[in-house]
């Protein structure tokens, strides 16, 4: 992890790390605390642990704080992570009682540090209650929403809403989910960090001996997609796809992930997926520890296409990790990953396993096109989804509500 913006000058340029340093001057010294519920394992963990330490070089006294609970707590609220997302669920008033005490037990640890912040990021539902806790707050709270909220299940929303509406703004990754609340709005589309052992260059030797590890032969066409094993991102769906591509063409699939702790679905979803495999020797069905970085690192380079056939997605940073790798994605149309693949430009979009099977058959018959089409991936990613831009719009919004902001959505 690099902890100096300075690094990042060969990649984003002089002039962008300079606006940076003239955003963040009126903001020396500024207590700024993130807080979420899992210190590893999915995208959020993954952007706090680079933009901390990048506000901190900036003058920011910026630090991370992770709620705790136990697996009662992250089932209710895996259970409203998927209502949120449109799954009709039920919460009972025992469901309810668990997410407000496990708060109320955290705020006793962290109740003196968010009151003392100038300004708080709550990141998504788990922690939403902290803010009605800390009755003595003098800072500008901000609530953070990493998910697609398009279509909630309504009696979630409406529970999590009465949370979140005395927050002072929110930030939603795209128009579509934001909802109507009573304070600003803004969309904040999330980033990667392309010096992260996620990101950066590898050595060829490296990529070989690590993929070869896992039983890949490199002679022949790799499909690889790579989240946390979550019923959203379809893993069943990709097995079906590949014994559909597999009739014509001898393609290997790996399918690697790992759990959140903040997820207790991961294991079931992952022996799902285990047995839509049924042993068959050219699926990999991967439960990778949460920091083997490296190693999806090496499998997203020697992959011939990337997959995320996600059914709903905040956003799916794994797509611009590998549209950064300079390869196309196939991905499902929906939420984030629609601002990331573009049909013919970085990749395809699709809604079903065959139709998903057709553009991956079509581009092994199309190679060149691919090579274009992951030579664009790349420079895309590199003008939109880096962390430099996604750090510049957190200091802008900063300056915004230190400054004071007319209660309108600003997108």
């Amino acid at each position: 992890m690099n902890t100096s913006l300075k690094a990042y000058e060969p990649i984003v340029g002089v002039s962008a790390l300079k606006q940076l340093r003239q955003l963040a001057a009126g903001l020396s010294g500024c207590r700024v605390v993130h807080v979420n519920s899992t210190p590893r394992g999915g995208g959020v963990a993954e952007i706090l642990s680079w933009m901390v330490p990048l506000m901190k070089d900036l003058g920011i006294d910026a630090s991370w704080e992770v709620i705790r609970g136990d697996e009662t707590f992250f089932k209710v609220t895996k259970a409203m992570h998927n209502g949120l997302q449109g799954q009709p669920v039920e919460m009972s008033g025992k469901d309810t009682r668990t997410y407000l005490e496990t708060n109320e037990a955290n705020v006793k640890r962290l109740r003196d540090k968010l009151e003392a912040a100038d300004f708080v990021f709550i990141h998504d539902p788990q922690p939403a209650s902290l803010l009605k806790l800390c009755t003595g707050r003098k800072g500008k709270w901000v609530w953070r929403c990493h998910i697609d909220l398009s279509r909630p299940h309504r009696p979630v929303w409406k529970f999590l809403r009465s949370l979140v509406e005395p927050y002072d703004a929110s930030i939603f990754s795209m128009t579509e989910f934001s909802q109507q609340l009573p304070h600003p709005q803004f969309i904040i589309r999330p980033s990667i960090d392309p010096l992260n052992d996620t990101n950066r260059q590898l050595d060829p030797h490296e990529i070989e001996a690590i993929v070869t590890s896992y039983g890949v032969d490199r002679l022949r066409p790799l499909l690889v997609q790579v989240s946390r094993f979550d019923r959203f991102k379809d893993p069943v769906g990709v097995i079906k796809m590949f014994h559909m591509v597999s009739q014509v063409a001898r393609v290997q699939l790996v399918l690697a992930g790992g759990g959140a702790e903040d997820d207790p679905e991961g294991d079931a979803v992952y022996r799902e997926a285990k047995d839509e495999a049924n042993n068959h020797p050219d699926i990999h069905v991967l439960q990778l520890p949460n920091d083997a970085h490296t190693s999806i690192n090496a499998l997203q380079r020697a992959a011939d296409i990337v997959l995320q056939k996600s059914t709903r997605e905040g956003f799916g940073l794994t797509v611009a990790e590998a549209l950064w790798k300079g390869k196309v994605v196939i991905g499902g149309d929906t939420g984030g990953i629609r601002m990331q693949v573009h049909n013919y430009h970085t990749g395809f979009l699709v809604n079903t396993a065959e139709g998903a099977a057709h553009r991956i058959r079509y581009l092994l018959r199309n190679q060149e096109l691919m090579r274009e089409m992951g030579t664009k991936g790349r420079e895309f990613v590199r003008e939109n989804f880096l962390l430099t831009r996604h750090l510049r719009e957190y200091l802008t919004l900063m300056n915004g509500l230190r400054k004071g902001l007319d209660k309108e959505l600003l997108v």
